[in-house]
């Protein structure tokens, strides 16, 4: 590798370097501030230069008018497009109507389940509630009869007893004989006691 460093004129250092047979030439210039100052008001003193005015448009070429062929062919393949256009809107429309008829039979299936899980929880819950009322109602029932039960047996102890002390009843006996007959009668007034004993004889005819 060779460097070679040269100086030129206007504070320009010049350097050669040779790598591999090739050779490469640096310059550096050392400018200063009064020169790059000079050259900035020049450039400003100096008068824009006009812009070049645009080129004008080509105009468009004319094209000829289309044939009758030409016109009937795109009249064709208006009329095939639209004919499958409107059979994709046709498959389309009918595959949605198939898809929402499916759809509002699924839901009505699913309200009417769920219809029909509320129905039966209401009847569960009313069941339930009616056979409680009834148990309650028949407890209620039994136990008021239960209390009757025991106060009418207790009043007819009462009245029984009431009776056998206010009313009498009697007890008695009889003999038969061929002539008379006998009887004897005890009757009960609450405590009191009366006993008759009699002979009633019969009349004898000859």
């Amino acid at each position: 590798m060779a460097k070679r460093l040269r100086l030129g004129s206007a504070g320009q250092h010049r350097m050669s370097v040779q790598k591999d047979g090739h050779v490469c030439q640096i310059v550096i210039e050392d400018l200063d501030e009064t020169t790059l100052v000079e050259e900035r008001e020049k450039k400003k003193e100096r008068p824009p230069s006009p812009s070049p005015s645009p080129a004008p448009k080509p105009h468009p070429p004319v094209e000829a008018p289309p044939s009758d062929k030409e016109l009937q062919a795109i009249k064709i393949q208006a009329w095939w497009r639209g004919t499958l256009v409107r059979r994709a809107l046709l498959h389309a429309a009918l595959r949605a109507c198939i898809i929402q008829y499916w759809w509002k039979q699924k839901l009505a299936e699913l309200l009417e389940k769920k219809r029909r899980a509320v129905l039966d929880h209401y009847a569960q819950q009313k069941w339930a509630v009616v056979r409680l009322q009834s148990w309650v109602r028949m407890w209620r029932v039994r136990l008021r009869y239960c209390r009757l039960l025991h106060a009418a047996r207790i009043i007819q102890v009462y009245w029984r007893w009431h009776n056998c002390h206010t009313r009498g009843f009697f007890r008695g006996s009889y003999e038969l004989t061929a002539s008379q007959l006998g009887l004897e009668l005890e009757i009960f007034l609450g405590s009191q006691v009366c006993r008759i004993t009699d002979c009633i004889p019969f009349p004898i005819k000859n």
